[in-house]
């Protein structure tokens, strides 16, 4: 076994480096323990963290109530495969049914698998249901979108760094521009086969690309009429990121397709959902579909209890109001220095252009900068970075972080 205490940053990073595969590149911090907003590395410093594992850690790290769910559950039983019932998988899927407001639930591990669940689920419908021929069942996606790495994520991807040296793609698949509405109607009179159309909310990987208001109530609208599912990849705005339980809530919106992971089991463990109509759901019969791990009982209860935090600490009002606070003090900062671009976001989903500086350093070099200065973030299409903190961050704090990141950008002199 290795002690951290005996090893410096550079020997966890070299040992990666020699063992692992080349497929990120992550900031060069080693990170050891976890709680609430903060990170600690093995170098003995405390960090901000304003990345949350990419929003899987909205309720914090290592939050006590979570933990303790999956201790409980741990020492009682883990798995036992879709083969057998237990005694949690149903609780469990009548609480989330019941939270969001859908008939059914099919519940997986990542959410890429939400996502290629929920594509297998609209080819089902378009075939049984809206009376596609065979093998002739579309999806329509937008570019931008991002959901995964799997070969069916990276075949509705138009970055090349996604889909480059991967091909042949996966067929029935298109692309239209975001947040156009005019695009998405032409789509759909064009192809009367379309099942499907599938999108972020809020685009994340993007660079937190936050739609005109009215658009996402535009497409259920479209969705309805011309007989389309309207599927929303919630993985990353959903359970209260954006200071809603969900982003579709912003607008009322309900998909017929609901995709969660990430924040569903607070960062413990690999958990997500896909939740729909009966109608829907019921095209796929047993042994068309599945999982080893997907609801097992761990799973089960370390999701309800994530679920239930969210509601006890009224986490969604929370990631409103210092959402605020940020986009305040960072459009501020945009005002004193012009090597921040631009600021968008929506609750403590936000992000910030940097223009490039010092010859031809990039948000990058920012986010190494905000390392040094304790605060750890990571950029985006390599001018944009990407701030989203646990959601259980008060005021006070977030504008200490605040302080950090407008000392840093200021100590460039752009």
């Amino acid at each position: 076994m290795i002690h951290a205490q005996n090893k410096n940053e550079a020997y966890f990073i070299e040992l990666e480096d020699r063992f692992g595969a080349h497929n990120y590149h992550p900031i060069p911090v080693v990170i050891e323990k976890g709680e609430g907003i903060y990170l600690y590395g093995i170098n003995g410093k405390t960090y901000f963290d304003f990345l949350s594992a990419y929003s899987a850690v909205n309720q914090g790290h290592c939050h006590p109530r979570i933990i303790k769910a999956l201790i409980d559950q741990a020492s009682k039983l883990t798995l036992t495969s879709r083969a057998f019932h237990n005694n949690l998988l149903g609780e469990y899927e009548k609480y989330i049914c019941n939270y969001f407001g859908f008939e059914k639930v099919l519940p997986m591990n990542t959410g890429v698998e939400g996502g290629e669940t929920a594509i297998k689920l609209a080819r089902r419908w378009a075939y049984t249901v809206k009376g596609v021929a065979d093998n002739q069942a579309h999806i329509l996606f937008v570019e931008g979108n991002f959901w995964g790495r799997t070969m069916a994520a990276i075949s509705s991807s138009n970055d090349p760094s996604s889909f480059t040296g991967f091909g042949p793609f996966m067929p029935g698949f298109s692309l239209i521009p975001y947040n156009n509405l005019v695009a998405l109607e032409e789509a759909f009179k064009a192809n009367k086969n379309i099942a499907a159309f599938m999108l972020e909310p809020i685009q994340g990987e993007a660079g937190v690309v936050v739609p005109d208001a009215g658009y996402l109530k535009g497409v259920r609208d479209l969705c309805s009429q011309y007989n389309v599912l309207m599927i929303a990849d919630e993985v990353q705005t959903g359970l209260c990121r954006t200071g809603k339980m969900l982003a579709c809530d912003h607008e009322n919106v309900k998909p017929d397709i609901l995709i969660l992971g990430k924040a569903l089991s607070g960062g413990t463990m690999p958990v997500s959902a896909v939740l729909s109509s009966n109608e829907i759901m019921l095209t796929i019969k047993p042994g068309e579909h599945g999982s080893t791990y997907g609801g097992n009982p761990m799973a089960a209860a370390v999701a309800i209890e994530s679920l239930q935090v969210l509601l006890d600490e009224n986490l969604a009002d929370n990631a409103e109001n210092m959402g605020v606070i940020f986009r305040e003090r960072m459009n501020d900062l945009m005002q004193k220095s012009t090597l921040v671009t631009e600021v968008r976001g929506k609750g403590l989903l936000n992000a910030i252009v940097i223009a490039p500086f010092g010859n031809g350093k990039t948000a990058y070099d920012v986010c190494l900068m905000l390392k040094d200065n304790g605060l750890l973030a990571k950029q985006t299409h390599g001018d944009i970075i990407r701030f989203a903190p646990p959601l259980v961050i008060n005021a006070a704090q977030i504008n200490e972080a605040c302080d950090i990141i407008e000392k840093t950008i200021l100590s460039i002199g752009a």
